[in-house]
């Protein structure tokens, strides 16, 4: 994910602090990693040296100076741009239980066993995230991110499934070699 369009597309409903911004992240994205301050900052620095964002006026309101950026004209167009641009799909399988099934297999563990907890563990994370998109007042980005969420699941436990039951061939096939 983009930190930087991200930010660019909360600039896009107007001004804002970088406090503000980081909350409305967090609430925007909610099954995304939280963004830290110093990211939110250090964002905000790059995106007015490249010209996509600028200082829009400082308050103090008796507390800490928070200073307020809005987007540019250039912002606009650039936010346009990459929300546009197809995301390709990934060319090469990074993920993690795919790694640990096949070190599993090469090193003469228990693969079974570990799709069986995996297994467990998704089925976990899935009854999470349906109770939070059965909770009342669940918005909109709570939904989708939840149900994105829930089928990068579901197509992980159809691959521990069929993996599962290839087990016995991926074995004999690293024995023989």
């Amino acid at each position: 994910m983009s930190t930087r369009h991200v930010l660019l597309g909360l600039l896009a409903s107007g001004p804002s602090h970088g406090y503000d911004l980081k909350r409305r992240h967090d609430e925007q994205f909610p099954e995304a990693r939280p963004l830290a301050y110093g990211q939110v900052y250090t964002t905000l620095q790059r995106l007015v040296r490249d010209g996509l964002a600028e200082v829009d006026g400082t308050q103090s309101d008796g507390g800490p100076e928070r200073t307020a950026y809005r987007m540019t004209d250039e912002g606009t167009r650039e936010l346009s741009r990459w929300a546009e641009e197809i995301a390709p799909p990934a060319p090469f399988v990074t993920n993690e239980i795919f790694a640990k099934v096949v070190v599993s297999i090469l090193s003469g563990g228990d693969p079974a066993a570990y799709l069986r907890a995996q297994r467990a563990a998704h089925m976990g994370r899935m009854r999470e995230l349906t109770a939070v998109k059965s909770a009342a007042g669940a918005g909109l980005a709570t939904m989708l991110s939840a149900d994105y969420a829930l089928n990068h699941l579901d197509a992980d436990l159809r691959w521990m499934t069929t993996t599962a039951d290839r087990l016995t061939t991926l074995t004999a096939e690293v024995d023989a070699a």
